[in-house]
């Protein structure tokens, strides 16, 4: 099975970026998982109609009950859930439901999972699934933002401090100038690559609205073919490295160059 752990910055479009890649895979037969490990609890709606599923942590709290929630196309999906933020540490949840799912749900016949992971750190309970090795490729979602860059960066040297490879960075376009060429050359220095390039689109917030990905909402469009590609993609992706980090002002000296 294809274990994939997807960071990015907070608000630059991971979780719908995330939740249209398992569109696309489960659209193609593909088995899929998507585990959202944000405690908001909220990437998975848009795969099952809008609805807010209980997370992994509650429904263990309250004794048992139903953990995986079919969505479009049968696409498995838990959300692993958290405390509320000043209360504990969200990445318990994330630790605790990985273990759980990897014993009891996750079989080999399983093709596609995504996990779909909060914020721009990879460290303590956020780093589960790539410390429990319950994900073996890293991609990065940003955008051609000096801020975006920046936090993939970090993220990039999360990874090499835990020698994890990336398999590469998804600009979710800012409409920003040369930005597909600025995230290319970014990828580039450090050790990676562009593995996709979504463009902008009012057609996502249209369908997320209706509770939808864009695979699943409108499909001919072609917002939805480039989640399609994208995943087409990932899925024959075979180049990992673990990263080498910038430093931060080479990364301003970057953008720079590429106005």
């Amino acid at each position: 099975m294809r274990q994939m752990a997807i960071y990015g910055k907070g608000g630059i479009g991971k979780s719908t970026v995330s939740a249209n890649l398992a569109a696309s895979f489960a659209e193609s037969g593909l088995r899929t998982w998507y585990i959202g490990c944000d405690p908001k609890s909220d990437g998975s709606m848009t795969l099952l109609h809008g609805r807010k599923i209980p997370t992994f942590l509650e429904q263990m709290k309250d004794g048992g009950g139903e953990v995986v929630f079919q969505g479009f196309k049968g696409v498995n999906c838990v959300e692993t859930g958290g405390p509320l933020a000043g209360v504990g540490c969200a990445g318990r949840g994330i630790i605790v439901a990985v273990q759980k799912l990897a014993k009891d749900h996750f079989r080999e016949e399983d093709d596609a999972l995504i996990y779909d992971v909060p914020g721009d750190v990879v460290c303590g309970g956020f780093a589960a699934p790539l410390r429990e090795r319950y994900a073996n490729e890293v991609y990065i979602v940003t955008s051609g933002e000096y801020l975006a860059l920046y936090a993939a960066n970090n993220i990039a040297r999360g990874l090499a401090n835990l020698g994890v490879a990336l398999g590469g960075l998804i600009c979710n376009s800012r409409e920003v100038e040369n930005e597909r060429e600025a995230v290319s050359e970014f990828a580039r220095r450090i050790g990676s690559q562009l593995i996709g390039f979504v463009p902008r689109s009012a057609v996502v917030r249209e369908c997320e609205n209706r509770g939808m990905t864009v695979v699943e909402g409108a499909p001919d469009d072609p917002q939805a073919e480039a989640y399609r590609r994208l995943g087409r993609f990932i899925l024959e992706n075979r180049s990992m490295a673990v990263p080498s980090p910038m430093d931060p002002e080479d990364i301003r000296a970057l953008l720079r160059e590429m106005r």
